[in-house]
């Protein structure tokens, strides 16, 4: 997985690279398709905001978030990615089971 974060208007310490990198590692750890991440962190006066893309095979997933916190903005960024992310999975493993429960042949006894 290539991981990419960049800051737009703050600089990126390390212990804020840090935090980033292990609440995605936990978010991508669903999911074991994930070619490239990147995300954008910046502040506009008293809103800070965080932006991750996920490309995954077959589609690319985008989350936003906004928050008076950097860290709480992460948090909820990363909390949406997860549910989007368990969403994503859950359509392409699922994907052709439900005709094959339904085309079955009935068993007479």
């Amino acid at each position: 997985m290539n991981l990419n974060i960049t800051g737009h208007h703050l600089e990126l310490t390390e212990s804020i690279r840090d935090y980033v990198t292990a609440k995605l590692d936990k978010v991508i750890r669903h999911f074991e398709h994930v070619t490239a991440t990147h995300v954008i962190l910046s502040v506009d006066k008293l809103r800070q905001k965080a932006e991750v893309t996920v490309h995954v095979r077959g589609r690319t997933i985008f989350v936003e978030s906004v928050d008076e916190d950097l860290y709480a903005a992460i948090d909820s960024v990363t909390d949406k990615l997860d549910r989007q992310v368990v969403k994503h999975k859950e359509k392409t493993s699922d994907h052709g089971r439900e005709a094959v429960k339904y085309h079955q042949p009935a068993v007479e006894s």
